[in-house]
């Protein structure tokens, strides 16, 4: 099985979109740019039924963004409980 994706696929774009232009500021990049660098993306096919449109490239910008400005945020659960332990200790 390969690893694709399409249009709704949107936190996959934004990462594959960080990882391939990180030195491409994604606020600055018009929606036709947009939909060119994600069909150009390893894995990227498009699907009947999943069209494009505005609303799909406006919500991909914004999640690079994030992307760009947070990274894959991730936590580890140190606890051995497996609950998720009490996060708030030590990160102030």
């Amino acid at each position: 099985m390969t690893d694709t994706f399409h249009w709704l696929d949107i936190e996959r774009i934004a990462e594959g979109l960080a990882d391939e232009h990180p030195d491409r500021d994604p606020a600055h990049v018009s929606f036709t740019d947009l939909r060119r660098l994600v069909t150009e993306l390893d894995g990227f096919e498009e699907q009947t039924g999943h069209p494009c449109n505005e609303k799909i490239l406006e919500a991909i910008q914004m999640a690079w963004i994030k992307e760009n400005t947070l990274g894959p945020v991730e936590f580890e659960d140190d606890d051995d409980e497996g609950d998720g332990g009490d996060r708030s200790a030590g990160l102030w």
